[in-house]
């Protein structure tokens, strides 16, 4: 966070030259909504707090407020890089950049500027797969302790306090899609197209299951309140829908099987739940 506010106000208080305008592109709903594809992969992560509910105190009060302020958080600092990037490269040299953090640095501070930068995002980027593997391992966990099947999967290991055969089937699904990414010519574009559609179609059927969730209830007070119910999720699986279908015509065949491995999970939920949950 310090490093980015560095970025950010760096930006704003050297003198740089003026950023050439930008040239007319497809401005389509079909081409939006590939942009958003991407975009909102800067967002991603903020639904993963969910995956630690069952360790957290409070649950019901701090887990809204993890979301939020963390949601507001990430939009804020987000918004305010991006005008830096806006102001210095302008939308041109953004479009032309693979490393726009780095070249705008590279226009402010020079080659060394460049070099910080780009050592900042490693570091941050092994940071943020710690926090991944942490709460990605929790919802393997979580069917193995709700599926007798899979049982194994749901073991706790005392030592150290971790969900161990969970993390250990956790990086071998890792590792079999950095094996794919490398075997494409732009690995890291490659894995985002392919693997956003089944994330986008996930979250649909999470908005979706919200009214489905709620009929069920009976009486008493609702364990699924969300503010501006029905309109929220509705607005929600709209626009999941949307991105869905710009990833799935970007990304093509590569997409769709990755969809097909997503609904291959079905008959798991046809599986008898254990008694101990």
């Amino acid at each position: 966070m310090l490093s980015m506010l560095g970025i950010i106000i760096s930006a704003f208080v050297v003198t740089v030259p003026t950023p050439r305008g930008a040239t007319p592109h497809d401005s389509s709903l079909g081409s939006i909504g590939l942009a958003m594809m991407f975009i909102l992969l800067t967002y991603g992560g903020w639904n993963e707090a969910a995956y630690l509910s069952g360790e957290l105190e409070d649950a019901r009060r701090n887990m809204a407020r993890a979301l939020v302020v963390g949601v507001l958080i990430v939009i804020g600092v987000s918004v305010a890089i991006n005008f830096a990037y806006l102001h210095v490269l302008g939308l041109d040299g953004i479009r032309d950049s693979n490393a726009v953090g780095a070249d705008m640095m590279r226009v402010v501070a020079g080659d060394t500027g460049a070099t910080i930068t780009s050592v900042v995002v490693v570091l941050s980027t092994l940071t943020t797969l710690n926090g991944l593997i942490i709460t990605g391992s929790r919802s393997y966990y979580a069917l193995g302790r709700d599926v007798a099947a899979l049982r194994s999967i749901g073991t706790w290991k005392e030592n150290g306090s971790t969900p161990a055969n969970a993390l250990v089937l956790q990086g071998a699904v890792s590792a079999a899609l950095i094996v794919f990414g490398a075997a494409t010519r732009v690995g890291f574009q490659a894995m985002v197209a392919y693997t956003s559609p089944v994330f986008w179609f996930f979250m649909l059927l999470v908005s979706l299951s919200i009214y489905i969730f709620r009929r069920r209830e009976s009486g008493g007070e609702s364990h699924y309140r969300v503010p501006l119910y029905p309109a929220t999720p509705a607005i929600f699986a709209l626009s999941c829908l949307w991105v869905l279908w710009s990833s799935l015509f970007h990304a093509g065949w590569g997409s769709i099987i990755g969809v097909a491995v997503l609904l291959a999970g079905t008959p798991l939920l046809f599986l008898k739940p254990t008694h101990s949950c």
